[in-house]
């Protein structure tokens, strides 16, 4: 694990809402004057969106071994080179996968669905700051979780993040109801695979529960709100954790096992606050005071 220049890692399936937790993130970094270096998922990506359509016409068969969650589908090398190399001198290269919802991007000339150019990292930088599919991977190959200092899990309850990502994908995305399903289902086992058993691995994850109906993920409905879920905090290591003082600060929480926090949905804000601040001021502290 690196300390001069750490890594901290935001791992979660598509449509998990990890970009709750990077935002509560950027928030922090503002406030305690952080240099982070931002680094997407999906830029290690190996194909394009293009690319996956002609190899899937040319080769239907190949379908459900190259989903984005999948090992052949990505450059586990480069992501796990660019932990390292960060780790040990504070650099790399990254690069951005152009979503639809990138109009800065599209406008400057780029393709949904392909990347920019590999560039270095910002220079002088006080942590990489990772969010995407695979920061917490370990194959026989990659051990990617090995170089991460703070590695944080976003796993809601599986149906509410099905409709988070079929209300993100067809609103954001333009992908049809059908499509999104489709691409659902598809992945599963690369799921099971590649996404699940990193939720075993993570310091602490996060996952929210609705309490309304989602017996049906796949017919239309609105993304049950904050004020209609509870958020199931776990933590590898409860020991170090002051759960009193947490319990005190956040209103309604309460514990179902020692390990585990369950705060109102309402109040997960607040919650990543609280938890996630000392953690990032204890890595600083700890890169600061070499």
């Amino acid at each position: 694990m690196s300390r001069e220049y750490p890594v901290i890692a935001v791992t979660g399936s598509s449509g998990a809402g990890t970009t709750t937790v990077r935002r509560s993130f950027e928030r922090m970094f503002q406030r305690e004057d952080v240099h982070a270096a931002m680094v997407d998922g999906d830029a290690f990506h190996r194909y394009t969106r293009n690319d996956l359509h002609r190899m899937y016409c040319s080769a239907p068969e190949r379908y459900e071994k190259l989903s984005h969650f999948s090992v052949e589908a990505n450059l586990l090398d480069r992501l796990e080179s660019l932990f390292v190399e960060y780790g040990e001198h504070g650099s790399g290269d990254y690069r951005h996968y152009i979503h639809a919802e990138d109009k800065q991007k599209i406008e400057a000339g780029y393709q949904v669905g392909t990347f920019t150019e590999w560039q270095p990292l910002p220079s002088g930088t006080d942590l990489l700051f990772y969010e995407g599919l695979h920061g917490g991977l370990v194959t026989e190959d990659y051990d990617i979780a090995r170089h991460v200092d703070l590695l944080i899990g976003v796993a809601p309850a599986m149906n509410l993040e099905w409709i988070q990502k079929i209300d993100r994908d067809t609103k954001m995305r333009g992908y049809s109801q059908e499509a999104v399903i489709d691409t659902i289902l598809g992945r599963m086992g690369d799921y099971v695979r590649c996404i699940q058993p990193q939720f075993s691995r993570t310091h602490i994850n996060f996952q929210r529960v609705p309490t309304v109906d989602t017996s049906n993920p796949f017919e239309v409905q609105d993304i049950p709100t904050d004020g209609e879920s509870f958020v199931v905090i776990r933590f590898r290591e409860h020991s170090r954790v002051d759960f009193p003082w947490l319990l005190a600060m956040i209103h309604d929480s309460f514990m179902t096992r020692p390990h585990t926090l369950v705060v109102p949905g309402a109040r997960l804000a607040l919650a990543m606050e609280l938890i996630l601040g000392p953690l990032l001021r204890q890595l600083l502290a700890e890169r600061r005071f070499r």
